[in-house]
């Protein structure tokens, strides 16, 4: 080997310099080439043009020589882009991973006002809303095309009304790159293939996979055919059959999750979100996939086939629609049992499903649905909604028939579909009232109640708007629509339902912290007839009724708002003037009550607040003088031969008496509790039943232990109970650990445990505790 090949230095071409680079380096040991710093673009998400860190040194040069003897010239380094993905420079990653250039953008280039550059968001599908140069100055009309992330959905058009556009974009996970063109015969265009009137957006999508997902489900008869209600029109150019039926239902939750998910933004909560149970099939989402079998991760539709007939699915109908129904409300009976047939759920497991009945018929002869029942709710284990396919017909099958299924004026046809409600007279309508109807009754799965506004009132009437800008002839209002759909127009969740959602498992986020399993409220009555209402997972909101309010019209929040993830408080204080300035001037004199809701989705009612404020039926005195305050009470208190038992614990106000155990008496219900003393003297509240002996648990008088509190699982009576001491300790839970549900009674801060009062029957049947300070 030749000796001057020992010299040689192997250099990569990004550390090869300039001699510009050298020049202004003036013999310095680094080297580095300047950058302008002042650029955004330099890191940008989907490439970077910051030089490397560290350059070689002007003496590493040296070592690089030709065969004469000479460094050989080194090639200039190309300059530095500093416009790369900017909106600007119009340069974006194509699907091979090439760059492709623009010209600069146009003042009409399309500018999204509803979601910040690179912000992130967890639904597949995704709503934008924005504008097209200045509205008030000169309003357009014209089409928005959206170029989706790499290619890997088809472009979609959008109409833009005045300037203003909505659009559905459809989202990978991970990082997606949208590129906005705008288009009108009214202005100028480009030549060439390059867009006159384009601009770009970062969109970031991370799934929720670690949240309990919605399903969907259609539930079919045994001897369904699997067809749905259509005109001739519409079997002539679509049909109706499973296939279809599938993807015009996965199209309508998705518009369902798309318009939720900005509701929660519109509110204060991000973009939180639920999710779909997902799997990979083909496509339906775009007509696209239909042609070429495109393979997607899309929503899973479930087909259950129940074990009665369409005949009998089609007599069980609700009897304010048909007087003649047999069974009313049998459908949601015979619907949870398809579904617990179909899913068998294990204990303790919890499903949330939405359901299609698909053999739901309009009878013209009659003019009642069959096969359709709206309703939504569950029993805990099974949180289920079900709905009827009377309207199915009108529904968008992909994303590219939003726009005109929600535009579609043509009228219903009452000899072969229904006018639902008579608020569905065209197919626009019909859509509405379909898709909304259907959210309204998973609003109920989710747990939101009938409200004074909003979807869960029947605002869903305005469904379109949500991905419209504008609206068409009403055959309901019979008014020539709404010109230009903005968001004052829209259709909306009502707070209250979003304030729900907010705490609802579904909509959990990774960034959400871990609540406590009990998420019960517990309310106490103190001094003064101030009531302290505490909750381990904190205090969400408070509804307020006025005696005769069959919906919620003044609520309180207690929300942290610059605590995002959490940030509500364990203990609240509540004064009832304070209270009843919050209702109408004509309904503060009425009766007040209380629907009080914690983080952790536990719910309190208080029926009459000036009662429970009230010290007289709250207040007992001890026997040193002081008073003590009863708590709410679990448990009913109707067991046969229930009598009322109350118990103030010696070491509460006798300071040279000091409790060293206490033992339980338990079977599969709590028995009794009894107190132990160092002198051996005891106190019993219940009575010795249960397991033979009881079971006694100590506690460490060297180290000051002292009870707490406890922790009960209570539904009709007391199932099970376990001790909480002042050192952190807990001690097993007596009784059945799984009956009933959870509730830690702990004395708010600034008052202690003095005593136990409830009932008992064969076992404790009302529990609560007495406190003072």
């Amino acid at each position: 080997m030749p000796s001057f090949l020992n010299n040689l230095r192997r250099r990569s071409r990004p550390s090869f310099r300039t001699d510009k680079s050298s020049n202004k380096s003036n013999g310095s040991s680094n080297g580095q080439i300047p950058v302008n710093k002042s650029s955004s673009t330099l890191n940008s998400t989907f490439g970077s043009t910051t030089p490397p860190s560290t350059l070689p040194s002007e003496d590493s040069s040296s070592n690089f020589k030709g065969l004469n003897g000479n460094t050989p010239p080194l090639p200039s380094r190309p300059p530095i882009n500093t416009k790369r993905y900017s909106i600007n420079g119009m340069i974006s990653p194509t699907a091979n991973g090439s760059q492709k250039s623009f010209s600069p953008t146009s003042p009409l280039a399309p500018r999204v006002t509803s979601i910040s550059d690179n912000s992130w968001v967890h639904q597949k599908v995704f709503l934008i809303n924005g504008q097209i140069g200045e509205p008030a100055q000169k309003p357009l009309d014209g089409t928005l095309t959206v170029i989706h992330h790499q290619d890997t959905f088809p472009p979609t058009n959008w109409p833009v009304c005045d300037s203003h556009f909505k659009a559905l974009v459809h989202l990978q996970p991970g990082p997606n790159r949208l590129r906005l063109d705008f288009s009108s015969p009214k202005v100028s265009s480009s030549n060439t293939s390059i867009p006159a009137h384009s601009s770009w957006i970062n969109i970031n999508y991370l799934p929720l996979n670690s949240s309990p997902p919605l399903q969907l489900a259609i539930i079919l008869g045994r001897d369904s055919p699997g067809t749905y209600d259509a005109v001739p029109e519409r079997l002539q150019k679509e049909g109706n059959g499973l296939d279809l039926a599938v993807r015009k239902f996965r199209m309508a939750a998705y518009l369902w999750q798309a318009f939720t998910g900005e509701q929660m933004n519109r509110n204060g909560f991000g973009r939180r979100c639920y999710r779909y149970e997902e799997e990979w099939q083909p496509g339906t989402l775009t007509y696209h996939d239909m042609k070429t079998g495109e393979m997607r991760n899309e929503a899973k539709i479930h087909i259950i086939r129940s074990n009665k007939t369409v005949q009998e699915i089609r007599d069980l109908d609700l009897a304010q629609q048909y007087d003649k129904a047999k069974k009313s409300g049998d459908l949601f009976g015979i619907a949870a049992e398809a579904v617990k047939d179909y899913l068998k759920p294990k204990p303790g497991q919890q499903h949330y499903v939405s359901c299609l009945f698909l053999d739901t018929h309009w009878d013209p002869k009659v003019k009642t649905i069959r096969g359709h029942a709206a309703l939504g709710g569950g029993d805990g284990s099974l949180q289920l909604a079900i709905f009827g396919s009377h309207a199915l017909q009108s529904y968008p099958a992909s994303i590219e028939e939003v726009v005109p299924a929600f535009s579609d004026c043509t009228r219903t046809d009452t000899a072969y579909v229904a006018n639902d409600c008579n608020e569905s007279g065209s197919n626009w309508e019909a859509a509405n009232i379909g898709i909304g109807a259907h959210l309204h009754e998973t609003g109920h799965l989710f747990g939101c109640p009938h409200q004074e506004s909003g979807v869960m009132l029947r605002d869903y009437v305005r469904l379109n708007r949500t991905f419209t800008c504008r609206e068409p002839y009403s055959t309901r209002t019979k008014s020539p629509g709404q010109r230009l759909c903005l968001q004052k127009d829209e259709c909306a969740w009502h707070r209250l339902d979003c304030l729900r959602f907010r705490f609802h498992p579904c909509f959990r986020l990774p960034t959400d912290p871990q609540l406590n399993t009990d998420g019960s409220v517990q309310v106490w009555t103190v001094d003064n007839g101030g009531v302290l209402v505490t909750a381990a997972t904190g205090v969400a909101f408070i509804e307020l009724y006025a005696e005769g309010d069959d919906v919620c019209h003044s609520h309180i929040e207690y929300l942290d708002p610059n605590n995002s993830s959490n940030g509500s408080p364990r203990q609240i204080s509540l004064v009832e003037s304070e209270l009843r300035d919050r209702l109408p001037q004509d309904k503060r004199n009425k009766q007040l009550k209380l629907e009080i809701y914690s983080a952790g989705q536990g719910k309190h009612v208080v029926e009459n607040f000036s009662q429970l404020a009230s010290t007289k039926n709250s207040r007992v005195r001890l026997p040193d003088g002081r008073w003590g305050f009863r708590g709410s009470k679990l448990g009913f208190s109707q067991m046969e031969g229930s009598e009322a038992q109350e118990l103030i614990i010696d070491s509460c106000y006798i300071q040279t008496k000091l409790l060293t155990a206490i033992r339980v008496y338990h079977g599969f219900a709590v028995d009794g509790v009894e107190f132990i003393y160092e002198d051996t003297t005891t106190q019993l509240f219940g009575k010795r039943g249960g397991k033979e002996g009881g079971t006694e648990f100590a506690l460490d008088t060297r180290r000051g232990e002292i009870l707490m509190g406890f922790y009960l699982r209570a539904g009709l009576w007391i199932d099970g109970l376990q001790i909480l001491t002042s050192l952190g300790r807990r001690s097993e839970i007596f009784g059945n650990p799984n009956g009933g549900s959870g509730h830690t009674l702990i004395p708010p801060r600034g008052y202690t445990v003095a005593g136990i009062s409830g009932s008992c029957a064969q076992w404790l049947d009302g529990f609560s505790l007495i406190i003072t300070r």
